[in-house]
Parts: C-alpha cells; structure tokens; sequence
C-alpha cells in the first residue's frame, strides 16, 4: 500500500490541492517518521514539532479560503543547521553555538517557507560544515541509511539522510566544496549545486570566496527542479547574479524538455595528485558513460593538463579563509574539534598577500578552465573517490592535519567545480554488490542548469532510481 512518504514532494503537493490530503497529515506523518528512524540515523540536530505543525495549520487556512496557493504548499522540508532560522536554534554543528537562536531567516528559508514548504526543523552538518562528513558533539554521526555503519557524507549530511530515509521528501543543503553532491552520491539521492548567485547567500553569507552556494536534495529530478525554482533569485546587494531565466521559463520546465543530442566530456583529472578510484567508483563512471552514449550523447575524453600545479594549494589556503570568520569567543576554541581547530590555525597565519594570491590565482584558473572545456555541453566526472567510509575513518586519530589529507583524497572532484562556480548534480544511477550508491556527477555550462536538469530527467526516465529504498523505508511511526 501507498505511503505517504512514497509520494514525491510534487506528489504531495497536488495531493493537496486535490484535498486528498491535508498539510497536517503529512507533517505528522513526517514527524512520526522522524520519531521512528532519526536515532539510529542522526538526521536532525533540532526538531521542531510545533512550529510545523502550526505552518501547517496556516496552510488549511489558505485552503480554506480559497487563495492562491503556492505551489510546494504542505510539503514537508528540512533547513540544514548552518542556515539561520529566526527563533530556531541554529548551532552550525558546534557546542560553541549550541544554545544561539538568531532573530532573522537566512534569504533561502525565507524563499521555501513562501513556496508553502514546512520545515520539520535543523538536520544535521559538521562544525561549521568544513568536512566532507558529518559528525559532531551534540548530535554525533549522519549516517547511511543503506548501511549505518558507515558515514553519510557531508556537510549536507543529516540533509540527505532525512531525504533518503523518507522523513521528508525534500530538503536544502548548501554546498562549498562538495557538501550536496557527496551526500547526495553516499545516500543514493539527487543533488544539485547551482550556478554561482543562483540563490542568494543574504543576509549574512559571505561572497569573500565565493565557494558557497545552496541547494536541494531530493529523491526526483522534477522535485530537484522545483525546489531550484523555489529557491532562485538574487536578493538587492548580492555581490554575484546568475542570470535569470527568459520571461516564462522555469527550471521546472526545463526537467521536462528533452536535452537533444550532447557533447559530453569525460574527466578524471583532480587537483589532488595520484588520485587512485576504488573499482565500484571506476565500474560506476564507466556505467554512466555507457548509459550516456547509448542515449545517442557524444561521450568523449577530455585531454588531461587542464590543471596547474598552483590549484590545490591555493584551494587549501581559500578553504583555510573561512575558518577565520568562526564566531569563537578565544576562550572556547579548546571546545572545536580538531579539523576545526586546524583550518582555523592555518587560516588566522595566513597573510593578507597570500590569501590575495590564492583568491587571484583560482579565478585566473576557473576562467582557463571554463575557456579550455567551453566545446563540452556537460562534463562527467565521479563524486567521491571510494565507497561510503566506515564510521570514524577520517578522524578516528584526532589530528586535523591527517583528517584533512583523508578527505582530499576522498572528495578529490567536486570542489573544482566550486572554485569555477558551475553548476553541478550527483545522479543515482549505480549501486555496488554490497547494496551502496555511487552517484555521477555531471557538470554544466555556467549557468546553464537547464541542461543539467534536461539530462538527468533522461537519465532518470532510463534507469529510474526513486524505487530504491534502504531498509528503514518500511519502518513506520
């Protein structure tokens, strides 16, 4: 029998509208799955029953009165817990900020909560979303849900969890240097990172790298694309705009569209030297190239030497600038973990000539890069580099320094495509043996999400994935 959390979030949004079925009972249904699943899972960091409950009240009263409704209306979400929530504890993954309630919405909640979206509360990210996994010492581990002894990814990780598990259908995340795409690959979702100034950072997100962006995780590519189109559009003061969409169109419509016949390169090359892929990983890219080409796409390699010898480091020394901005009273960095204590260290020795240099030297990289691969209309390259990780595997032995070197070995693609600002989606489309996902990533043209959008519906309708589900799907609340 249909369950509730089977439909898509579309789905339950025309359920609705059909008054099929009321705000209400989804969001019960939602927070019972919550109450069922989240402890042996680590979604959450904040859950907030109330709240939810009483949007979804409000949302029977624009029913009720017969106004226009918005087009998510009802539909369970989450908001990831470095995103600011007025009146909402919002504790960036850390026990330095564990009782801070801001007073204002970060622009994106404020954009989904107009979409008729409820949030169900805070899932869980690392301190301060610097790694590429989740864990941290209030909530402890995001974990997978096709195998919970191993690590959800991050820092989107509690994001993907909650979507995967089917506590909500859809839910926002944000993405610096991976922290969407690896989580949506590990928990078998979709993901897409937008367009730098795709949706605005406002109030309060810094554009100083302008690594950042958010974005959503979802089970569909046309819940993907709602959820962009929902969450889209700059906010007056915006340092960087994506180019709006022509009168008319939506992103949305553009899941819709066939994506027509596509040059689509294949790239293995990654900052990081010797990278070496775990055979699921290499099986799984070679997977998407066949499935690809035999869709009809010109599936080619691009030529390796496309990077320098200067993009890692001064990634590193960019990535390290954030941690200089931590809201830390000096009596209380004993309490940061130690990753965090690290990017932080490296980052306040860091001169102002340095953090220059490496800032001029990556935007002189991405416009080399964008120039040298503007004949490919997408590119492939694999998420991660292996399997989801066992529980504790990056950070077992306490030290930063050897965290840190784990995960660029882990996460050696994604950040890339951070430092160039274009768009980029995990797709679910291989699991291994032992039953775990490898997303593929597909990269755009900047700016070009549409065709993101076009491909991976394509994708979607030939070796559909939204049927798989790990073993806690049939738990109820």
């Amino acid at each position: 029998m249909t369950q509730l959390h089977d439909l898509s979030a579309l789905e339950q949004a025309a359920a609705v509208r059909a008054k099929e079925v009321s705000p209400t009972e989804l969001v019960e249904h939602s927070l019972g799955r919550i109450a069922a699943l989240d402890a042996g899972l680590g979604a959450f960091l904040t859950v907030t029953p109330d709240r939810a409950l009483a949007a979804a009240r409000r949302a029977e009263a624009l029913i009720r009165r017969g106004d226009d409704l918005p087009p998510l209306l009802g539909v369970p979400t989450a908001i990831k817990d470095l995103n600011n929530t007025a009146g909402v504890r919002t504790t960036f993954g850390s026990t330095v900020m564990a009782d801070f309630v801001p007073s204002t919405d970060d622009a994106v909640v404020t954009k989904l909560a107009a979409a008729g979206t409820i949030s169900l509360g805070k899932t869980n990210t690392p301190e301060f979303g610097f790694p590429c996994y989740t864990d941290n010492e209030l909530a402890g581990p995001a974990r997978c849900p096709w195998d919970p002894s191993r690590l959800a990814g991050g820092s989107s990780g509690g994001a993907a969890v909650a979507v995967a598990a089917g506590m909500v259908p859809v839910a926002q995340g944000s993405d610096g240097g991976g922290s969407i795409r690896i989580p949506a690959s590990i928990n078998g979702i979709y993901g897409i990172k937008p367009s730098r100034g795709r949706i605005s950072n406002a109030p309060f997100g810094s554009d100083v790298t302008g690594l950042g962006i958010n974005g959503p995780l979802t089970r569909t590519v046309r819940d993907g694309a709602a959820m962009l189109d929902a969450m889209a559009g700059p906010v007056l003061g915006d340092h960087a705009w994506a180019p709006p969409l022509p009168a008319g169109e939506t992103f949305l419509g553009a899941a819709d569209r066939e994506p027509g016949r596509l040059r689509i390169g294949r790239y293995l090359e990654s900052p990081m030297p010797d990278v070496v892929l775990d055979p699921e990983v290499t099986a799984a890219f070679e997977d998407a190239s066949a499935l690809l080409g035999g869709l009809g796409h010109e599936v080619v390699d691009v030529p390796a030497g496309l990077l320098g010898p200067d993009v890692l480091p001064s990634f590193e020394q960019v990535w390290a600038l954030s941690g200089t901005m931590l809201p830390v009273p000096p009596d209380r960095v004993g309490e940061l973990r130690p990753l965090t204590r690290e990017l932080r260290g490296r980052g306040l020795a860091m001169s102002a000539r340095a953090a220059m240099e490496s800032m001029a030297a990556l935007r002189l990289f991405s416009r080399r890069f964008l120039q040298a691969t503007a004949d490919y209309d997408v590119l492939l390259a694999p998420v991660c580099t292996m399997t989801p990780r066992p529980l504790g595997w990056f950070d077992a032995d306490g030290d930063g320094a050897e965290d840190f070197e784990r995960q660029k070995r882990y996460a050696a693609f994604t950040a890339l495509f951070n430092v160039t600002g274009q768009p980029a989606v995990s797709v679910p489309l291989y699991w291994t043996d032992a039953g775990l996902p490898v997303g593929s990533m597909l990269v755009g043209r900047p700016a070009d999400e549409g065709t993101l959008l076009a491909l991976s519906a394509q994708l979607e309708a030939a070796r559909p994935w939204a049927h798989r589900h790990p073993a806690s799907w049939e738990q109820t609340g």
